[in-house]
């Protein structure tokens, strides 16, 4: 979208009603594009959803070789890595500007070509997310990273090697990468305190099809195995545990009822006990989750986000907007990214009494205490939330504007919604199924 396509009009204070799907995880799904590299042969990737995230890794595939194409069923892929080759620096970087992903070519790239281009990355601007460590992993392995004027250039001039690392934090890119590039490393790799999302969880799934050998210990270590060969796989990726909290807390901002056809249980449960303890509702069965507002006051809570299996920082921002909502103070204390609430300006811009502090207010110090960031929030409510014009920052916080602006009185103009695209399929469409009222400037309805 571009122009006054990427705007849209919200006319808030409709109770969000219906039921809408989320397929494959955004946080899953193209880094398992992404292992259909190390494949000797094609692999079947199903519950795929149609993201911008997905285009990119899609198209940096292309690039390199690989042959991709729709399956029988509704999101399925086919990716055929037989051939692959080397892809032209410019082409890269016009595909991979918006995305952080291509650092996780590295390794399958390694292992295939003997060598790989990463050019600047984007991403969304919630704090400090150094992509150093990755080139630093790489080198352990055995690769030489050459820093040039459009990107980085990395060779392995032999086979890369098993290694031990340590993460100073559980991160999910460093945590990927590692898994990704130790499969067909020679030798052991032994990665500590690494991340255990459902995400990895199922990534290591999708690795272990191709016929990695990969272990998980109770204490967050990994144990990778090197293997010479791997095949290609046939994955469902599991469903999109963030897009669902995210219409979880629309239903509750707006006094609606929502039922998320292919959320599970099992990998929101945290979500689930704090969406409760807010005084939300919800029922679970075989096919999804129903969340509603049963009526009366929200409960203001304590809110500490964490890596998994605490509260997801992804989850932090929509369910902010239904804290405005409750009676009293909330406390939110984000550990992940030290910039992630930077969002609550426009909010109070549209009426919410939300403060920030650069102190830990949560249960414990976490590693911004100190360190000048203002990561606590108190948010203090209810309050009446009024239409305005909002630019979106991010993507979790674009998708929270927009239920700020459904849950408030009057009409906002929410400027930037194609980045709610990196990470929800068809959001416009669901918006319409839901009974929300929203149209482009041009006087389109949705």
């Amino acid at each position: 979208m571009t122009g006054t396509d990427d705007v849209l009009l919200v006319h808030g204070g409709t109770p969000l009603e219906g039921e809408i799907r989320v397929r494959g995880a955004k946080n899953l799904v193209p880094k398992a594009m992404v292992a259909a590299l190390l494949g000797s042969g094609p692999s079947r990737l199903r519950n795929v959803p149609d993201i911008r995230d997905v285009r990119v890794v899609r198209g940096l595939l292309q690039l390199h070789g690989v042959t991709v194409r729709p399956g029988d069923e509704p999101g399925e892929l086919i990716l055929d890595p037989t051939h692959v080759e080397s892809a032209n620096v410019a082409d890269i970087d016009a595909h991979a500007g918006s995305s952080r992903i291509p650092i996780l070519f590295c390794g399958p790239l390694l292992h295939r070509l003997g060598h790989a281009f990463i050019p600047g990355l984007g991403g969304c601007d919630i704090g400090g997310r150094p992509i150093d460590f990755h080139f630093d992993v790489l080198r352990q392995f055995g690769a030489t990273i050459e820093k040039r004027a459009d990107g980085q250039y990395l060779e392995a001039p032999q086979r890369l090697r098993g290694t031990k690392i340590r993460l100073p934090y559980p991160s999910v890119g460093s945590t990927e990468q590692v898994l990704l590039t130790a499969v067909l490393a020679e030798g052991v790799t032994e990665l500590s305190n690494a991340a255990v999302e459902p995400e990895i969880e199922d990534l290591i799934c999708v690795l272990q099809k191709m016929g990695a050998i990969i272990s998980m210990d109770t204490d967050r270590t990994i144990r990778i195995t090197g293997v010479d060969r791997l095949d290609g796989y046939t994955h469902r990726a599991i469903p999109d545990r963030l897009e669902a909290a995210s219409w979880a807390s629309a239903a509750l901002a707006t006094e609606g009822n929502i039922y998320v056809r292919g959320a599970q249980q099992r990998s929101m449960m945290t979500f689930l006990n704090t969406f409760r303890r807010v005084g939300g509702a919800f029922e679970i069965d075989d096919e999804g989750i129903r969340f509603w507002h049963p009526g009366g006051a929200l409960n203001a809570i304590a809110l500490e986000t964490d890596v998994h299996p605490g509260f997801q920082t992804d989850w932090q921002q929509p369910l902010v907007v239904a804290l405005t909502q409750a009676s009293g103070l909330s406390i939110v204390h984000e550990t992940v990214y030290e910039s992630r609430l930077g969002f609550t300006s426009a909010l109070n811009q549209m009426g919410a009494h939300i403060q920030l502090y650069r102190e830990c207010l949560g249960g414990s110090d976490c590693r911004f205490g100190q360190r000048n960031f203002l990561h606590s929030a108190v948010v203090s409510g209810p309050t009446k939330l009024q239409g305005a014009d909002l630019v979106i920052p991010d993507l979790r916080g674009g998708f929270s504007y927009l239920i700020a602006a459904l849950a408030a009185q009057g009409t906002s103009r929410v400027h930037g919604i194609d980045l709610i695209n990196r990470g929800y399929e068809n959001f416009m469409e669901k918006l319409e199924k839901l009974g929300a009222k929203v149209e482009l400037p041009n006087g389109a309805l949705v």
